[in-house]
């Protein structure tokens, strides 16, 4: 990790003037403002960066971002009072994002491939740059001395040292010249693993034919495309004429997205088989790019001083180590086990009954064909008849919703100035307060198109930061998503799956633009890692609870709101396998602990480890020659650290129960949640802000780390397990 780039998802960051006691000290900043371009319709570059109104653009944005930080380094090396160094900091870290993330943006949504290409040399640059910063001893030893010196500091000046200084010491900086050399080449290397993975996930989604075409329901064929081929009784005379009969088939894309489409809802056990085989054995590049990565890691951390790159990745954390994760996702297993077994026995009977059959495995392709079919029967629930009362354009009012109510803020739309969007479906709103004036931007760019992010995230594209006392840098945040359909916002509707992601990412995007940070080190979900996914996982309660879908679901043709009925069955349908899923969630996180700590030698290919640990910790088999992992990019990201998501589960869980289920949309939860926890992004210790929060009964210490208290979310999902 970079020192001065504090990660949790993507953050673009743009530099105001720095204002302070000793200003005159300070190298002069150039003016920016993005919200001003828009207004006067002035012609701008991407995202308000004047530099990026062309592809090479990134050349000059990138030299000016080491030219300006050069100038805060010798600044620096001036001996400022703790309080400069500490804010002159946060201002090369400021600088820098704003070209590491504006790229990042960039590469995973921009249509123009040249935009996209130079995205990527400019993200390369900056990382390159990157580490000359995180291995200046100059830097070091003035934040050492602000630490010394922290009875000068703010508490949140404070906390910034001691962050700055303990992320240098990561970077290896302690390190003779030899071993640091050969840690800059290991984060440069882990750097270009990373980007080849998504890349080939990108290239190489996986595809199977299947003939004949009637083997494909007939809802489904929008996912496929047509192909065709010679019949086998066509003689090869007839090939020669142009009397050659052609059977249709189709041709199936093993993209996550429509391969769950194809798994759910085909009759044909043999269709579903050779999709999710194929599906779950794309990209088989990526079994040697996971390798490298997971030795690159691991020599990294033993450089650093670790054992493995679990202990490296996890020490900053609430967790604190890979002993306290564990013995977490130890208990959960346990706890979740019973109900699981007892899940996967309903569903192999209901299979049995359906086939006919007195014997007979149940296979992983048949878990989501028959898991919707026994939801659909018990609760008589149509996806299509739910989908109908989410339109699009009625969900982003449902997020207007939230805020007018939580917050006493709305939603406006802003006129995108010229040159400031990558694509015409994009759009921009502000939060506005009536007292406090805007809190924020917000980008959506929310339907799916090739060569785009294939997922759905919130890119942080500027963090708040405090700029005198009187000015504030606002956040601005943009929400990806990858709805399919018709482009016209009017005519698009969502499962209700996809509302639930789009009010996950929204949650992010209202940590980052509700706070209110002095240092934009600490903005919004530049938080620590298992802290990160609580207010996205909050506000997934959000899309659940009638009293707030009645506010905005209504039916696209008649206007009807949705019935209670239909979200109760909803509700019933969604615990129903809720055991299984939160199982699939444990084992993915001791996947990722597993690979990412103690490695044997010579080393288990992670095929063999993935299929042991399914072995051990679920019913379901693992199918021979598949390698789910390759396309599991949270192994990236998250590193040995995606068992945050659980946390996140738990503190949400707890969070929804004591202060927010009684009366979710009223101003006093809102203020709760944004005053006590939202504005506060990592500026504090995330115990401190959970137990001021909702009190005593939201987490636990455990060998020297913190692990969330498990009753609430055992209480929501009734399980067994639970001692």
């Amino acid at each position: 990790m970079s020192i001065l780039i504090r990660r949790f998802g993507a953050k673009l960051r743009q530099k105001p003037t720095f204002k302070s006691r000793s200003s005159d000290l300070l190298p002069t900043v150039r003016r920016y403002s993005s919200v001003a371009a828009s207004q006067v319709g002035a012609a701008t570059g991407l995202y308000g960066f004047d530099h990026l109104r062309t592809p090479k653009g990134f050349q000059r944005f990138v030299d000016e971002a080491i030219q300006r930080s050069g100038e805060l380094v010798t600044y620096i090396a001036g001996m400022p009072s703790s309080a400069e160094v500490i804010r002159a900091m946060d201002e090369i870290s400021d600088t820098v994002c704003s070209v590491v993330d504006s790229a990042e943006l960039c590469r995973h949504t921009h249509p123009d491939r040249e935009f996209v290409e130079e995205a990527n040399k400019a993200s390369m640059r900056i990382n390159e740059y990157l580490h000359y910063l995180n291995t200046n001893h100059i830097l070091y030893e003035a934040v050492k001395r602000a630490e010394r010196e922290s009875y000068l500091l703010t508490e949140e000046a404070q906390r910034a040292a001691r962050y700055l200084r303990a992320d240098f010491e990561r970077g290896g900086i302690h390190l003779c010249s030899e071993k640091l050399d050969r840690v800059n080449q290991l984060n440069i290397e882990i750097s270009q693993l990373c980007r080849e993975f998504n890349e080939n996930i990108i290239i190489d989604p996986g595809s199977v034919d299947i003939f004949p075409s009637s083997r494909i329901p007939k809802n489904l064929h929008h996912l496929v495309k047509p192909i065709y081929r010679a019949t086998s009784s066509t003689s090869r005379e007839s090939l020669r004429t142009n009397n050659t009969m052609k059977e249709k088939g189709f041709r199936i894309t093993t993209d996550p997205h429509t391969l769950s489409s194809i798994l759910q809802c085909t009759p044909d056990n043999e269709v579903r088989k050779m999709a999710y085989i194929r599906g779950n054995s794309a990209p088989r590049a990526n079994l040697g790019v996971l390798d490298k990565l997971i030795v690159a890691r691991h020599e990294l951390a033993q450089l650093i001083g670790d054992q493995h790159y679990s202990e490296f990745s996890l020490k900053p954390n609430m967790a604190s180590s890979p002993l306290v994760a564990m013995s977490f996702l130890q208990e959960m297993s346990k706890m979740v086990r019973p109900s699981a077994d007892e899940e996967f026995k309903t569903i192999w009977n209901y299979k049995r009954e359906k086939c006919g059959q007195t014997s007979g495995d149940l296979e992983p392709w048949d878990e989501a064909y028959y898991t919707a079919m026994m939801k659909s029967s018990a609760f008589n629930l149509d996806s299509s008849v739910v989908a109908s009362y989410f339109p699009l354009h009625r969900c982003i009012e449902g997020l207007k919703v939230l805020v007018q109510s939580l917050f006493g803020a709305t939603f406006c739309s802003v006129p995108l100035a010229p040159g400031e969007s990558w694509h015409p479906n994009v759009l921009k709103m502000s939060l506005h307060h009536p007292e406090e004036g805007d809190l924020g931007y917000l980008y959506l760019d929310l339907y799916s198109r090739k060569g785009k992010y294939p997922g759905c995230a919130h890119f942080a594209i500027k963090g708040g930061r405090r700029v005198s006392e009187t000015e504030y840098q606002l956040p601005v945040v943009a929400l990806v998503c990858n709805f399919s359909g018709s482009h016209d916002p009017s005519t698009v509707r969502l499962n209700h799956w996809e509302v639930e992601t789009l009010f996950h990412e929204f949650g992010h995007a209202l940590h980052s633009l509700l706070s209110r940070t002095d240092y934009q080190h600490f903005s919004g979900t530049r938080v620590v890692l298992d802290l990160a996914e609580t207010p996205s996982n909050l506000f997934e309660y959000y899309a659940w609870d009638y009293r707030v879908l009645r506010t905005f679901a209504r039916h696209y043709s008649t206007g009807e709101v949705i019935p209670e009925k239909l979200v109760e069955s909803m509700q019933d349908a969604r615990k129903m396998f809720a055991a299984t899923e939160l199982q699939r969630q444990i084992f993915y996180a001791i996947i990722d602990q597993t690979i990412f700590g103690e490695q044997s030698t010579p080393p288990e290919d992670t095929s063999s480890i993935v299929a042991d640990l399914k072995k051990k910790y679920t019913s379901w088999k693992h199918v021979e020659g598949t390698h789910w992992q390759t396309r599991f990019n949270h192994l990236l990201n998250y590193g040995a650290g995606y068992y945050s998501y659980l946390y996140a589960k738990c503190f949400a869980a707890t969070i929804w129960q004591k202060l927010c289920q009684e009366d979710p949309l009223s101003l006093t939860t809102g203020t709760a949640l944004r005053t006590k926890f939202l504005q506060h992004g990592g500026a504090k210790e995330p115990a401190d802000l959970l137990k001021d929060l909702v009190g005593d009964g939201i987490l636990r210490y455990n060998n020297g780390g913190i692990v969330p208290d498990i009753r609430s979310l055992c209480d929501e999902m009734k399980l067994t397990g639970r001692k």
